[in-house]
């Protein structure tokens, strides 16, 4: 039984039995759990709604594959993850930042950051999630998503391990050679600036 009152177990066992009503109970248990993911990790072509879909569908499809020696959260993310990555994987376009590409409040925010030590003036936090997103759009979709979860999101090691299944130390490597590679690209955008 979890927090909201739900027999995970008996959960899916009723929807291996066919049980509809169940597959809708778990699909709603689960819904904040895949909702976060997709949000996180949503390909740029696709929707986030149909993302979603996609998730249920391995869900549902690889349900005999849950072993229940992990929480379903677990499994459930892992795959969720798998599956932004394919699709990430299939629209694989990785567009160069150039400095034509960026709006004129991108170029306050570089310029701001470029030449203060201050903190960035108010109301420039959209621009500046834009441009993280154009840096984090030229990344692979597993560095991308160890930036993300390491770093936007700030999850610990052991938490990005759950959800990725990956080594700790491969956790390291990763998000240290992601993070060169993002400020291989921040530097290009800034000498263009210069």
């Amino acid at each position: 039984m979890d927090d909201e009152g739900l027999d995970v177990s008996a959960c899916v066992t009723a929807v291996h039995a066919g049980d509809e009503s169940a597959a809708r109970a778990l699909m709603a248990h689960l819904q904040p759990t895949v909702a976060k993911i997709v949000r996180a990790n949503l390909p740029r072509r696709t929707s986030e709604e149909d993302m979603m879909q996609m998730v249920y569908i391995k869900v549902f499809t690889r349900l005999h594959q849950f072993s229940g020696l992990v929480p379903l959260h677990h499994w459930v993310s892992r795959v969720a993850v798998n599956e932004c990555l394919a699709q990430i994987a299939k629209e694989r376009v990785r567009p160069e930042v150039r400095w034509a590409d960026l709006s004129e409040q991108h170029e306050e925010v570089l310029t701001a950051l470029l030449h203060s030590e201050e903190d960035l003036p108010p109301g420039s936090e959209m621009a500046s999630r834009e441009i993280v997103d154009k840096l984090l759009e030229g990344l692979s979709p597993k560095d991308r998503l160890v930036i993300t979860l390491l770093h936007i999101e700030e999850r610990t090691l052991q938490e990005v391990h759950a959800i990725t299944g990956w080594n700790i130390s491969v956790i390291k490597v990763r998000a240290f050679r992601a993070r060169l590679k993002l400020k291989k690209r921040y530097d290009i955008i800034i000498k263009q600036l210069q």
